[in-house]
């Protein structure tokens, strides 16, 4: 990386869309690591997580933002909006992401609030799912009309095609500055909020639909004992009901969570972790300010 070099650009690029579009999936595929948890469940992300991408001509700083959230107007949510339209004020351009074949009311929702002195780039993800590729440049005609765009970019986040045509695209519209990061950081989020992180994604993925959309994580204790970390967690849920489920009989869903959550922990933080979980009731936590300040919600 040569970022005293005078055309080296470097600068912050948040991405928004609504729920369940793929921005986490794109953040991790750019980022070429994961960051960011994803799950099938919209509203997995709830906070903004930055990733960095160092390349030799500039350094992009992804800022992945929850989905846009209209229907519900609990504390949590109301809060995730509000991390929405504070990283858009916050960076020098915005990925607008869309899936391919629908540009729904939600979707156009989201154009008021992209600030006009802010270069957005129109990202149509999943392209892989069309069934017929020849709908693709109808769609963009489409979409093209809806609003000023700087750049139109189709991708498949998760196949990974597209995804270096895009971050060379981005990388044209930042400043020009050296480096804000060095060049083998990947992230600015703390290991304490990733370990929380991994822990719901598991939730998510392992419980599916069994678990209602109302549970987070607390990390209560993360420590250092020489090489290894010792990280004690707790999941929050609304009722008595739903801890059986995150239990599971004779703990076996607790346990595969755990361990599911510690082996991606351990990889990520390249070393060993001991995981405890505990689970809580913690009724109507979602519109508990002094919970909210826990999560990290300030």
């Amino acid at each position: 990386m040569n970022d005293t070099a005078k055309d080296f650009r470097a600068g912050y690029v948040a991405i928004v869309g609504r729920p369940n579009v793929g921005k986490s999936t794109l953040l991790n595929r750019l980022v070429g690591q994961k960051l960011s948890i994803t799950s099938r469940k919209p509203q997995t992300t709830r906070q903004r997580i930055t990733g960095i991408l160092t390349r030799d001509d500039a350094q992009l700083m992804f800022v992945d933002t929850p989905g846009f959230q209209t229907r519900h107007t609990s504390a949590l949510n109301r809060q995730m909006n509000r991390t929405v339209t504070q990283a858009l004020a916050d960076v020098d351009v915005i990925l607008l992401v869309v899936e391919a074949g629908h540009f729904s009311a939600e979707d156009r929702a989201l154009l008021p609030l992209l600030p006009k002195e802010r270069k957005t780039l129109l990202v149509i993800n999943k392209t892989d799912r069309l069934a017929d590729r020849g709908l693709l440049l109808p769609f963009i005609t489409e979409v093209s009309g809806a609003h000023e765009f700087a750049e139109i970019v189709p991708v498949s986040a998760s196949k990974g095609h597209g995804v270096d045509e895009l971050a060379t695209t981005i990388s044209r519209y930042l400043p020009v500055q050296p480096a804000l990061y060095g060049a083998d950081e990947v992230t600015e989020s703390s290991e304490r909020f990733l370990a929380a992180e991994l822990i719901r994604e598991k939730l998510f993925r392992l419980l599916g639909d069994e678990l209602p959309y109302a549970s987070a994580v607390i990390i209560d204790k993360f420590s250092m004992e020489g090489t290894m970390r010792r990280i004690h967690a707790s999941i929050l849920v609304d009722k008595d009901s739903h801890k059986g489920i995150v239990v599971g009989t004779k703990g076996a869903q607790l346990k595969a969570i755990g361990t599911k959550a510690r082996l991606d922990m351990e990889k990520l933080f390249g070393g060993k972790v001991h995981l405890e979980l505990w689970v809580k009731v913690k009724r109507g936590w979602a519109e508990n300010q002094q919970v909210m300040k826990q999560l990290g919600y300030g």
